[in-house]
């Protein structure tokens, strides 16, 4: 399939702090991997898992973390492009003991084509994407049908696609482009216990934004 040039993400002018800058050093060796247009042997790389989760743009991975923690069984391959939060998020994994993570920093599009295998992942998470609020932006949302077509053989038969966003207009427009691929079943769902409240949907609640989860089932 033909990949999109359009980026889906906002490069942040936050700059790397020290302690997530010392983070990246100490620990990428542990717990990072390195882009390439060869497929990552999943099975290696979590053992013991048994079941292995892709998570798309996990921020500060604040979520990622205590996820991982809740669930030492399950593998979690995070993908996140800026570095601040991948420092962040391998500060935490160390400071927490964890051995169910590991992180590949760029893109999610290319990644996705060339490193994640066909029906190796049991499921997706996606919490809180850019949500391109101007409409002629809505083009960047990560969520359309080229890209559920494109993660759709990634995923195992059976398998799993979580999103949440406090964007109802962008929960809509998702609702819409799943339906544009009927290879998924699905659709809203209660906000489920095991997704921590983090900080960023705390301070959007605190604005009185809904927050909408969406599951969706590969068939």
């Amino acid at each position: 399939m033909e990949q999109s040039s359009i980026r889906t993400y906002r490069l942040r002018g936050s700059r790397i702090t020290g302690p997530q800058q010392s983070a990246l050093d100490k620990y990428w060796a542990a717990y990072g991997i390195e882009y390439s247009t060869e497929f990552l042997n999943i099975t290696s790389l979590f053992p013991t898992a048994e079941q292995v989760v892709l998570e798309i743009g996990f921020g500060m991975g604040e979520a990622t973390a205590l996820i991982a923690r809740d669930f030492p069984n399950t593998g979690y391959l995070a993908v996140e492009v800026h570095k601040p939060g991948i420092g962040k998020l391998m500060a935490r994994v160390e400071e927490l003991g964890l051995a169910n993570i590991r992180i590949i920093e760029g893109d999610a599009h290319p990644i996705i084509t060339t490193m994640i295998p066909d029906r190796s992942v049991d499921g997706v998470h996606l919490f809180f994407p850019d949500p391109w609020p101007k409409k002629r932006h809505h083009k960047r949302r990560i969520v359309n049908a080229e890209f559920l077509a494109l993660i759709h053989p990634k995923i195992k038969d059976g398998g799993f696609f979580h999103i949440a966003t406090d964007w109802v207009p962008y929960a809509e427009f998702a609702l819409k482009s799943f339906a544009q691929v009927p290879e998924y079943q699905g659709g809203e769902v209660a906000r489920p216990t095991w997704r921590p409240v983090t900080r960023f949907e705390g301070q959007g609640l605190d604005k009185d934004h809904r927050v909408t989860d969406m599951r969706f089932t590969k068939i």
